[in-house]
Formats: structure tokens, C-alpha cells, sequence
């Protein structure tokens, strides 16, 4: 494989991407002393790493192709800012030969290998032919040239079902799809191309064998000009959903120390098949008895922060070395491996609603501070608006302890203080994933999701007598600011009386349920709270944790709160709570929406129309699909019935709440 390329020096680095990994890579570039410059489009203007960049370019209108996609318009925002070097982070274009070659062919050092390294390993058709000719195992597929239906329906029949087909060009779960019967293929093929040319503009697809009850484990590699070519360890990210990675955790809690150094050397001796220079994984998957080799991914991976906190390696800065011309800092003996770390994605998504992307503004960020054993790559902060045109991951909190067990408890710790207001946000599921006690015994696969996911997405609990109190003194002390009372406390509303007391009744409901009264008494003696049968004495005091300590009854307890007009955000000792605080005027009113009514969840794309005016459908039957985020959603019938009408067609572009089909329930 060829090795030249343009190494040198440089100062002013572009990045070529957005949200967590371009303010992930300013930072560390900030530090070697580097100048800066941020892309953007229409979408992002005012996002956090354009403003963390010294300079900033324009590349176009939202949508990705017209923006972070156009190779042209990145090319001459390096040119106007002088940039020397471009960072493609990952996504994006990050493995496209293509764009490693016209950096290279304007004379702009590309942080990553090759094209030509790219192209042999960035395709997972492509890296499979190597990987076999090189001896490395691979799982039983089809990764041939031929693309027609024909020739992958006979390609899956002699592997045998299940079988995955998948993207050749990209990852993340996008244009990939698990097929277990022949009457399935069709239409999961048709599906997998448009997302994935819609993804990474190549439709292109590889066929294989579907190892069941798996475990997926990746090598972090990184080479050098120099002819050094070191692995930095095992990751394990076997907690997927829909193949798309949710925890992510360094080493793998799976292998003993001679399995460690047998996937090591694999990986190792895959990426030298192609002499490789940069930052890669290798990426395998197990059985319980067998590894084997899947895919290289040609950059650097979202979930790299847990390698580093175990090696102490900055990979972003030995990247920008190697992009130097520098050798590597330490050699393969010179690695250690040190504790353990465990890394959560952040996403404004709701599992209750089959993870349905959220957008909006945010309008609370509160996330711990970092420390030691926490690390938080974020993307966004108050006031960001989450758009509908980009992946929806906000941030990454990742954990580092000496064990397992303690890392687990420390991520945990740091999600259960975070707070995002303003879009839905999956924090709740990871809480509940990461402490779930098969993921604490190891005992898991990548359809453990799947498989727990009414547990792991549950409803949360009722509200309790601490919750509704709570609601109360929040309430109070949101008064009491308004009014700009010289204390900020809640008991400014209210003060002692030498004779009589007086009352004040407030109502709250969570969600759909009944009305929960509260009654204060307040005046001569100690205020307090009724809840049904049972008064309680209570004091509230501002604390440093950002919201307020609650005393009932001489139990001091932390409480979180934010209040939106009548909704009031809770968090308590016994978790997150969403309360509406019942007009005392009245007034009150819902909007109720007709379930018969097929509406857009989200801005996005109409890109297939599955059933015809008339057609009978059964409960759940597919209607059509969007584009949403990149990834595709499939609207499907509330109940059984006729599709009335359909609203809509191919291409169109439809914002939140327009309506785009009616079912009609059969024998009405």
C-alpha cells in the first residue's frame, strides 16, 4: 500500500464537522497551539463550536449535502481562512477517499490516512476481500462489486438466514437492517440503499451472515509515517440499539489478559495489511467462542474518550503528530492499561415514543462539574436550538475508576445530576441501563436493549408526598424572586403571625392522573405542608447544589426544580418527576389530537409511500417513511382500519404536525 502523503508543521487546522467532536478536537488543538477554524451552516450559527473557534466560515443552507457534505465549499473555506490542515472528526466525510484526495490535491494536509488506505479499508466490502487474503477471520458474507437484487437474493441464500445487510460506505446503524426471512429481503435492500446514499451518498451494500446473541468488541489502532503501527487496547460496546452504540466501556469486561493480546495482535495485524497511518478500529464480533473481523472504521470514533482515560493518550493530539510527520510518543510495550471507563451517549430523543428524535431550544443545561473521574464532551449549552437536520446526540459523559463497578457508579452519579430542559432527552434510559443488574454481571448481548427495553423505558414512578412538597416550596420561592424580595427564600410570600394562621391550597397533576391537593399553614408556629392525611412540619434553605434543601419533618433532602409557566420540572432522591401545577383561576384546557390523524413527528423528508388509499390495514401496518435525522422513521396505522387518504408524496418536505394520512377504523 502506498505510503507518501503530505506531512509537515502546520498552524491553522479546519474542522471539518460539528457539535461535540469539532468542539472536542478546538480543544485539544487550542492547547498544541493551534489557530482554529469552524464550518457551519445555516442551521448552526449560533452553535457552541463556532463560537469556541477563532474563526468561522459559512459553508451554506442546513441540510447536510448543501453544507458539512460539499467537498467545494470546505475546500475554499480552508482557502479564504489559510488553513493548512483539515480535520474531518467523524461523520460526515471523515472516510471519504474522495475528500482525502482533493485535500491532498490542493495541498492541504487531511488528518487521517490516505485515500488510497481509505478506500481499502473504509469500505467494508473492500477490507473484507484484504482481511481475507491476509488471513484474518471473518464472518461468513457476501462483499462482492455485483449490487443488482438478483445477485444479493442468491448471495443470502447460500449464507442462510438471518443474514445483516448493511451500508458498504458508512456506520453508526445507518443502512443496516437484520433480515430473517426471504420475504423480508426485498424491501429491507430497497430501504438499506436509500438510507445509506442518503447518509454517505453511496448505496452501495454488503450482505452477512447475522451472528446471533453477539458481542461486539473494537481495537483502537493509530500508525505513523515512521512505519510504527501500535494498538491502544480493547473497547466493548455490545449495549446497542438498532446497531447504534449507547454505552461504550474500556477494556472489555469479556476478555482475560491472553484474549486481550489475541485481539490486539488481530487488530494489529489488520491494519498492517495496508501499512496504516492515523487513528482507526478494527472491529470484531463474538459468538462467545470466536472473534471475527467485521469492519475498520478509517477515523476516529465517537466513543474514543474511554481509551484514552484508561491509556492517558490524547488521541486528538497524537492524530495532529502524525498528521505532522512526528513518530509516535511511545512504543507498544511502553502502553498501560490503567482502570477502567465507561462512556453514556447523550441524545434528545424520547424512549417512550420509540426514541423519536426531539428538537427545540434548550432551555436548561445543567451537567456536574468535571472532575478527576468524569469527563463531559458537549456539543450544546443553554440556549442551543436542536435542529432536525443533523445526528441528535448532545453531549458524552464519560467515567473513569479503578474498577468497573465504581465507574459504572460514578457515570451514573454524573447522569442522575444532569439536567436538560427544553427537548426530551434519553438521561432517564441510560440511568436505567447502566444500573441494570445483567449489565452489572456482564451478561448481555446486542439485543439486550431490545429485549428490556419496556423496563429500561418505563414510565416513572408516581409522585410522592417529598414531590408534591417540593412543588410547593419551588412554587414559593419562584415567587418570592419575582417579587425581588431582599432574601431569595420562600418564606417571603408568608411570615410569622403572633395570633391565627392562614391557608393556601395548591393542586398538581402528573400527566394524565388525578389532582393531588396541598395545603400550607403558615403564622404563628412552624409552617406546614398537608399531603391527604399527614401534616408535615418544613423549612426550605438555598443550597449550593443550584436548587434548594427541603426539611420534612427534620429530613433534609436536595431538591432540583425548574419551573416553565404551570409545568414544573422535579428531581428528587427518588428521580425526575414532571408535574403541572392546576390553574387556581381555572382555565384550564388540553388539546386533544384525533389518533385516526397520521402526523409528522418531526420536520423531515417524505421518502417512501408503503400502502394506497383504500387499502385495509392492520394495527401497526407500515404507511409511509421519513427522513428525520438522518436516520429513516416509518409511520404506521394506529389501529386496524382503511386508509382513507394519504397526504403526501415522495420528496416532500413536511414540518412537525402536518398532517400526511387518516386511517378510518374499520366498522365505523
Amino acid at each position: 500500500m502506498d505510503r507518501s502523503r503530505m506531512y509537515r508543521r502546520f498552524r491553522t487546522l479546519l474542522i471539518a464537522n460539528r457539535g461535540e467532536i469539532a468542539c472536542r478536537v478546538i480543544r485539544t488543538a487550542r492547547r498544541m497551539g493551534l489557530r482554529t477554524v469552524a464550518v457551519y451552516s445555516e442551521a448552526d450559527r449560533g452553535a457552541l463550536h463556532v463560537e469556541m473557534a477563532d474563526e468561522a466560515v459559512l459553508l451554506g443552507p442546513a441540510r447536510a449535502r448543501d453544507s458539512y457534505l460539499n467537498v467545494e465549499r470546505l475546500l475554499e473555506a480552508a482557502r479564504k481562512t489559510d488553513a493548512e490542515a483539515i480535520h474531518p472528526g467523524y461523520g460526515f466525510l471523515s472516510e471519504n477517499a474522495e475528500f482525502a484526495q482533493a485535500c491532498a490535491a490542493a495541498g492541504i494536509v487531511f488528518v487521517g490516512p490516505t485515500a488510497d488506505m481509505m478506500t481499502a479499508m473504509g469500505s467494508k466490502s473492500g477490507s473484507k476481500a484484504l482481511m481475507e487474503k491476509a488471513g484474518v477471520p471473518l464472518v461468513p458474507g457476501y462483499h462482492g462489486e455485483a449490487q443488482d437484487d438478483a445477485t444479493l437474493a442468491k448471495a443470502t441464500d447460500r449464507i442462510g438466514f438471518p443474514v445483516l445487510v448493511k451500508a458498504s460506505a458508512g456506520g453508526g446503524g445507518r443502512g443496516m437492517r437484520i433480515v430473517r426471512s426471504a420475504p423480508e429481503l426485498a424491501a429491507a435492500i430497497t430501504s438499506a440503499k436509500r438510507e445509506a446514499k442518503a447518509a454517505f451518498g453511496d448505496d452501495r451494500l454488503l450482505i452477512e451472515k447475522y451472528v446471533d446473541n453477539p458481542r461486539h468488541i473494537e481495537v483502537q489502532i493509530i500508525g505513523d509515517s515512521h512505519g510504527n503501527l501500535l494498538s491502544l487496547f480493547e473497547r466493548e460496546c455490545t449495549l446497542q440499539r438498532r446497531h447504534q452504540k449507547v454505552i461504550e466501556e474500556a477494556p472489555s469486561p469479556t476478555l482475560n489478559a491472553t484474549q486481550r493480546e489475541t485481539v490486539c495482535a488481530a487488530a494489529r495485524k489488520a491494519a498492517g495489511a495496508v501499512n496504516y497511518i492515523g487513528a482507526g478500529t478494527i472491529e470484531f464480533v463474538s459468538d462467545g467462542k470466536d472473534v471475527f473481523f467485521i469492519e475498520m472504521n478509517t477515523r476516529l470514533q465517537v466513543e474514543h474518550p474511554v481509551t484514552e482515560l484508561i491509556t492517558g493518550i490524547d488521541l486528538v493530539e497524537w492524530q495532529l503528530r502524525v498528521a505532522f510527520g512526528e513518530p509516535l510518543p511511545l512504543r507498544q510495550d511502553q502502553i498501560r492499561l490503567n482502570g477502567h471507563a465507561i462512556e453514556a451517549r447523550v441524545y434528545a430523543e424520547n424512549p417512550a415514543k420509540n426514541f423519536m428524535p426531539s428538537v427545540g431550544k434548550i432551555r436548561t443545561w445543567r451537567v456536574p462539574a468535571e472532575t478527576n473521574g468524569l469527563r463531559i464532551d458537549a456539543g450544546y449549552r443553554d440556549g442551543d436550538a436542536v435542529s432536525p437536520y443533523y445526528d441528535a446526540m448532545l453531549a458524552k459523559m464519560i467515567a473513569w475508576a479503578p474498577t468497573r463497578e465504581a465507574a459504572i457508579a460514578r457515570l451514573n452519579r454524573g447522569l442522575e445530576e444532569t439536567d436538560v430542559r427544553g427537548v426530551v432527552t434519553n438521561i432517564p434510559f441510560l440511568s436505567a441501563l447502566i444500573t441494570h443488574p445483567s449489565v452489572a454481571a456482564n451478561a448481555i448481548d446486542t439485543g439486550f436493549i431490545e429485549r428490556e427495553l419496556k423496563t429500561l423505558a418505563a414510565a416513572p414512578p408516581p409522585a410522592g408526598e417529598l414531590e408534591f412538597c417540593a412543588a410547593v416550596a419551588a412554587i414559593l420561592d419562584g415567587e418570592a424572586k419575582a417579587s425581588k424580595a431582599e432574601a431569595q427564600s420562600p418564606w417571603q410570600t408568608f411570615g410569622w403571625m403572633p395570633v391565627g394562621r392562614r391557608e393556601r391550597v395548591f393542586s398538581f397533576r402528573q400527566g394524565h392522573g388525578a389532582e393531588q391537593k396541598i395545603t400550607l399553614r403558615y403564622g404563628r408556629g412552624p409552617a406546614t405542608l398537608a399531603v391527604s392525611e399527614r401534616e408535615l412540619t418544613f423549612v426550605a434553605s438555598t443550597a449550593d447544589h443550584g436548587g434548594f434543601d427541603l426539611t420534612l419533618d427534620g429530613v433534609k433532602t436536595p431538591i432540583t426544580a425548574i419551573i416553565e409557566g404551570h409545568e414544573l420540572y422535579l428531581r428528587t432522591r427518588n428521580g425526575r418527576f414532571e408535574l403541572h401545577w392546576v390553574d387556581p383561576f381555572g382555565g384550564e384546557t388540553e388539546e386533544q389530537t384525533g389518533e385516526d390523524k397520521i402526523v409528522a413527528p418531526l420536520p423531515g423528508t417524505v421518502v417512501a409511500v408503503l400502502a394506497e388509499a383504500g387499502a385495509k390495514l392492520e394495527k401497526g401496518a407500515a404507511i409511509l417513511t421519513l427522513e428525520v435525522m438522518k436516520m429513516e422513521q416509518t409511520l404506521r396505522a394506529p389501529f386496524a382500519g382503511v386508509l382513507k387518504q394519504i397526504k403526501c408524496k415522495v420528496g416532500d418536505i413536511v414540518q412537525e404536525g402536518v398532517e400526511l394520512a387518516e386511517v378510518e377504523p374499520i366498522g365505523e
